[in-house]
């Protein structure tokens, strides 16, 4: 007896008539453009030549800084007597110099982050009579260039005593108006007001709220106000030169150039080192915020609700 195969084994239905049909997809191919990648090329050129220059310029002696190549190393290149010499000169003051600076940034972007973060939760999950003209107020201080400020705020710290002091530098970093539109910005949607409803039916206080479950949530926009608050009080130096007088309390902003200033008047050239002192200096500073980058930059990349699980 001859068995019959079923139909529907054999005969091939719609979908499948329809797929045999329909090309092929191919994975779309990347598209190049010549003046994008021009762009992008002179861009880099852009941010990396500088670097580039001081990395070589630091090899140098203030002589060859004049008779050689920018762009190239010298016939004798010598980094590290450059760097011995930067820390020896005027008894280690660098040094100080350099501690100083992590002082004044770190004290300056801990803080600044924190109060930003604080006032940011406040303004994202709270309302209170005046909340709209006061965050208006925040936006409109962020229009106002920090060097029109610098006056008044000597005057204010001179009231009180305070100039001269590292508070001096420290205190007016710890203000910081985007900061704080960042960190409202991002407190709406990282922290959910479901979760602090949650943990208020659990008998947990605004402030417990705020320091355990809300800064867990809000780390990877703490870290943006770090960096970009760390980087602003690094590189600060109108305000400490106004605010300081003692030369063991500058950053290295201002020890850089009352250096600088000292070679152009004893006339830079040849003869004097004290250029060369400069560019290593100047090539030592930047270092330390490389790295901040370099170790920082992963939590930008942690989801939302990193630490949100209930402990």
């Amino acid at each position: 007896m001859t068995t019959m195969t079923p139909a529907s084994s054999t005969t091939p239905t719609p979908s499948q008539v329809e797929a045999e049909r329909r090309p092929a997809r191919r994975s779309p191919a990347r598209r190049r453009s010549t003046p994008l990648t021009i762009a992008m090329l002179a861009v880099l050129a852009y941010f990396l030549l500088p670097l580039f220059w001081l990395l070589i310029a630091s090899t140098k002696s203030t002589q060859d800084l004049f008779n050689t190549f920018g762009l190239w190393f010298s016939h004798a290149p010598q980094l590290l007597s450059n760097i011995r010499a930067t820390f020896a000169q005027d008894d280690g003051v660098f040094g100080r110099w350099l501690l100083n600076t992590v002082l004044y940034a770190g004290a300056s972007a801990l803080g600044a982050a924190l109060l930003a973060a604080a006032a940011g939760y406040g303004f994202a999950k709270y309302r209170f009579r005046g909340h709209g003209a006061a965050f208006n107020l925040v936006l409109g201080a962020i229009m106002i260039p920090t060097t029109a400020l610098a006056i008044p705020t000597y005057l204010l710290f001179a009231k009180a005593g305070l100039v001269n002091t590292p508070w001096a530098v420290i205190l007016p970093s710890l203000i910081s108006p985007f900061g704080l539109y960042l960190m409202r910005i991002y407190a709406e949607d990282a922290v959910p007001d479901s979760l602090i409803e949650a943990a208020r039916m659990d008998g947990a206080g605004e402030l417990r709220i705020f320091c355990t479950i809300a800064l867990r949530l809000l780390a990877p926009g703490l870290v943006t106000v770090v960096l970009f608050t760390l980087v602003a009080t690094w590189n600060n130096y109108f305000l400490p030169l106004i605010m300081l007088n003692d030369p063991n309390l500058y950053p290295i902003t201002v020890g850089l150039s009352s250096w600088a200033a000292r070679a152009q008047n004893g006339g830079a050239g040849a003869g004097s080192d004290m250029l060369a002192l400069v560019v290593t200096g100047s090539l030592i500073s930047v270092i330390p915020l490389v790295l901040a980058f370099l170790l920082l930059q992963r939590y930008w990349q942690s989801g939302l609700a990193t630490g949100g699980v209930k402990q």
